[in-house]
C-alpha cells in the first residue's frame, strides 16, 4: 500500500501542475476574452457586439472569406503533403528526409514571410526567371495566389508529419498481402493505405485549417489589402481602432469555428473511446 501511494504522488503532482497550467493559460484567457466580448465601456454586460457582427454583411463576408481561404490552403497543402509523405515512407533514411521537411518550422515565421517578399517582388527571383524565359515581369506579390502559395508553404510540414506517421505505422504485411493477391499499386493505395491513414489526414487537416482561419501576418505582408479575413479584422480592432470588445467578439466567433472544425474532423474511434 505504501509503494502504490508513493507511485501515485508524482502522477497527482503532474495533474496538479497541468491543471494549474490549463487554468492560467487556457481557461482564464478564454474567460477574459468572452467577458470582454460582452462587456461595455461602463462595465455592464451586453450582446450588442454579437448582434452587430451577425447583422453586418461585411463581417459575415469576412467569415466566409476566412473559411474559404482556410479551405483552399488546407486542400492545397493536403494535395502536396500526401504524396510527399507516402514517398518519404518508401525512402531509405526516411527519418533524415523527414527532418529536412520539418526543418523550415525552426525558422521564424516573419523571416520566412519576408523571404517570400524578396522572391515574389518586382525585382525578385521569380520575376527574373520569367524575364529570362521571355515572359516578362508580372505582379506576383499582393495577389490571392501569392497568399495561398506562402500560406501553404508555411503549413506544409504540419500536414506532412501526421500523414507520414499514419502511413509509416501501417503493417507492411498488409501491403505485401495486397500485392500477393494481385492488387495494383494504385488499388493498394486506394483500398488499404488511404483508409488506414485517414487518422493522420484528419489530424493534418486540424493542424492546418484551424491556424489558417486566423492568419493575419501573412495576409498583410503577402496578400496586402486584397485578402481580408477575421484575423486581420481582430488585429485592426485591437491595435488600430482600440475597440477591444468587438475584437474579442470576433475572436470568440473564430474560436467557435475552430471547435466546430475539430468536432467535424475528430476521429470516430476517439469519440467512441
Amino acid at each position: 500500500m505504501m509503494r502504490s501511494s508513493n507511485r501515485k504522488r508524482p502522477f497527482q503532482l503532474y495533474q496538479l501542475v497541468y491543471g494549474l497550467w490549463l487554468l492560467a493559460f487556457v481557461i482564464a484567457p478564454l474567460a477574459l476574452l468572452l467577458y470582454q466580448s460582452v462587456s461595455t465601456t461602463t462595465g455592464g454586460l451586453t450582446l450588442a457586439n454579437y448582434q452587430r457582427f451577425f447583422q453586418s454583411g461585411t463581417y459575415l463576408a469576412m467569415t466566409v472569406n476566412s473559411v474559404w481561404y482556410a479551405f483552399l490552403i488546407t486542400l492545397l497543402t493536403l494535395a502536396l503533403s500526401y504524396p510527399t509523405a507516402y514517398l518519404l515512407t518508401r525512402l531509405r533514411h526516411k527519418q533524415f528526409w523527414l527532418l529536412l521537411v520539418i526543418l523550415p518550422t525552426w525558422v521564424n515565421l516573419l523571416l520566412k514571410t519576408y523571404a517570400f517578399i524578396g522572391l515574389l517582388g518586382h525585382d525578385g527571383l521569380f520575376n527574373e526567371a520569367l524575364q529570362e524565359l521571355g515572359i516578362g515581369s508580372h505582379q506576383l506579390l499582393f495577389t490571392n495566389w501569392a497568399f495561398l502559395l506562402v500560406a501553404a508553404y508555411i503549413e506544409l510540414p504540419f500536414m506532412i508529419l501526421p500523414i507520414f506517421n499514419a502511413i509509416d505505422e501501417i503493417d507492411p504485411l498488409l501491403l505485401a498481402a495486397s500485392r500477393d493477391l494481385g492488387a495494383s499499386p494504385w488499388q493498394t493505395l486506394r483500398k488499404i493505405v488511404w483508409p488506414l491513414s485517414l487518422s493522420g489526414v484528419k489530424a493534418g487537416v486540424q493542424t492546418v485549417f484551424i491556424p489558417s482561419l486566423s492568419l493575419f501576418m501573412v495576409t498583410r505582408l503577402i496578400g496586402g489589402n486584397r485578402v481580408i479575413t477575421l484575423g486581420t479584422a481582430i488585429e485592426e480592432h485591437f491595435l488600430v481602432t482600440q475597440n477591444w470588445s468587438f475584437g474579442a467578439t470576433i475572436g470568440v466567433v473564430l474560436i467557435v469555428a475552430m471547435v466546430i472544425t475539430m468536432l467535424l474532423t475528430q476521429d470516430k474511434q476517439e469519440v467512441r473511446s
